[in-house]
């Protein structure tokens, strides 16, 4: 018989992140081992990959450009799937693990992340907004890379850790795990982290998604009457 490719065994340290007020960011340590199918060490030299995908949001992305004198919206494109956080970490440089080919497949870095734009544009225009939207989000902190974040232990134990930043979006985030032998993706596994608000934040926001116009309603006499206290305390000095 010949032999099976291993298996990974993943975790990570929260199932459940909770964002509540004042919630500044949190960390998750993603590990777990590589076995054989007879569950001992692989005992194999091989590298480890980790991609942590936020959910996918439709987004539109506008160019700046001086017109006498002033910033105006210029040219403009449409995405139809893009992360709305993506992190990758890998035991050594990607350049070093697989080829450009492979890493474009699985989408090992930023410069692989599979946008999706909408409609026809030429190919160096949609190259041109691809990096600007990448470069957008990396300033943001929603786009990470650390190659050479994995730590492997006696080719059986591996962690990473990643941060997520106060800006997160909420939603169910995907942990895939790759171990890479000679270049060849030899396992795959994923695991989920919920991102959910709680208390207050999460009253809000179910009341303006639930209740959208009383919610306007309200924001817009709340600014209105602190508007008006705001100028009786000024008369008032």
């Amino acid at each position: 018989m010949g032999q099976r490719d291993p298996i990974l065994v993943p975790e990570v340290s929260q199932h459940e992140v909770q964002v509540r007020q004042g919630f500044t960011g949190t960390e998750l340590l993603l590990f777990g081992a590589i076995l054989d199918p007879g569950g001992r060490a692989a005992g194999s030299e091989y590298d480890i990959v980790v991609v942590l995908k936020g959910p996918s949001e439709a987004a539109r992305l506008r160019e700046k450009e001086r017109f006498v004198g002033v910033w105006v919206n210029a040219a403009s494109t449409d995405f139809r799937s893009v992360p709305s956080f993506f992190a990758v970490a890998s035991s050594r440089p990607v350049s070093e693990i697989v080829d450009e080919k492979t890493a474009a497949i699985y989408e090992f870095g930023t410069d692989y992340i599979q946008l999706s734009p909408s409609g026809v544009i030429d190919t160096e225009e949609q190259a041109r907004f691809s990096a600007g939207l990448v470069d957008l989000k990396t300033r943001q902190q929603l786009y990470k890379q650390d190659f050479g974040g994995v730590q492997i232990s006696e080719q059986v134990l591996y962690q990473a850790r990643i941060t997520l930043p106060s800006n997160v979006t909420t939603g169910t985030y995907t942990a895939e795990t790759f171990a890479v032998s000679r270049g060849r993706v030899i396992a795959s596994a994923q695991s989920e982290v919920e991102v959910a608000k709680v208390g207050f934040e999460k009253l809000v926001a179910d009341y303006s998604q639930d209740w959208s116009l009383v919610y306007g309603l309200l924001a817009v006499m709340l600014s209105v009457g602190m508007g008006w206290l705001a100028g009786r305390l000024f008369a008032m000095i």
